[in-house]
């Protein structure tokens, strides 16, 4: 697939670059990339959820009536979850939610995300740029020059750029990668795909 290469003022160098197929025209399986989007959120999760039981709760144990005579239901402790300020039964406990994926499998998930991406007409070629300065309206004005202003994008940089990744980051619908650390939520997330003309060789050589 060979696509035009634009510059940060949205306009067409003259360039193309040819995107290998077997990367970014690949058949998606569809199953691998749930695993992997079901993984990464589930990895997001933090587990530290809480709820006190019976035991926990902080009041008297005392018997609240005797057993039998008052004509009212049996009756513990003031802890018991049947009272309001009681515990709770069978509440939340901390526990690890992450899961595992194999190598082979994160692989076939990106392949098929950059591969859909692809077919839709998903992505964007750039020159590859970087900023004196972090500054989020000079960013800004680099997607309002390819009209993705009010649309998720995500930026795919050949290497860290500290000063672009800033300039981004109070931006909610835009977001700053790496090629190394790119994953399919990632692209998923993301209406487009920008790639930086440094970022393609690196993207086919870590799949």
């Amino acid at each position: 697939m060979k696509l035009e290469v634009f510059n940060i003022q949205g306009e067409k160098t003259g360039k193309s670059v040819e995107l290998p197929d077997e990367v970014f025209g690949a058949t998606p399986n569809e199953h691998a990339v749930w695993l992997a989007v079901k993984a990464y959120l589930a990895n997001q999760r933090q587990g530290t959820h809480k709820s006190k039981e019976r035991s926990e709760i902080s009041g008297s144990t005392r018997k609240l009536h005797k057993q039998k005579g008052t004509g009212g239901s049996r009756k513990g402790d003031i802890n018991s979850p049947l009272f309001k300020g009681g515990g709770r039964v069978f509440g939340p406990k901390p526990r690890d939610y992450s899961q595992k994926l194999n190598k082979k499998l994160k692989r076939l998930a990106r392949l098929s995300a950059l591969s859909s991406k692809a077919a839709n007409g998903q992505i964007i070629v750039m020159e590859d740029f970087s900023f004196d300065a972090p500054k989020t309206k000079t960013f800004l004005g680099v997607l309002k020059a390819l009209k993705l202003d009010a649309k998720k994008s995500l930026l795919v940089t050949g290497d860290y750029e500290k000063n672009v990744y800033l300039s981004c980051r109070n931006l909610p619908n835009a977001a700053v990668s790496r090629a190394q650390d790119l994953n399919t939520y990632e692209i998923l997330h993301s209406n487009t795909l920008i790639l930086s003309e440094g970022s393609i060789a690196k993207i086919v050589e870590s799949l």
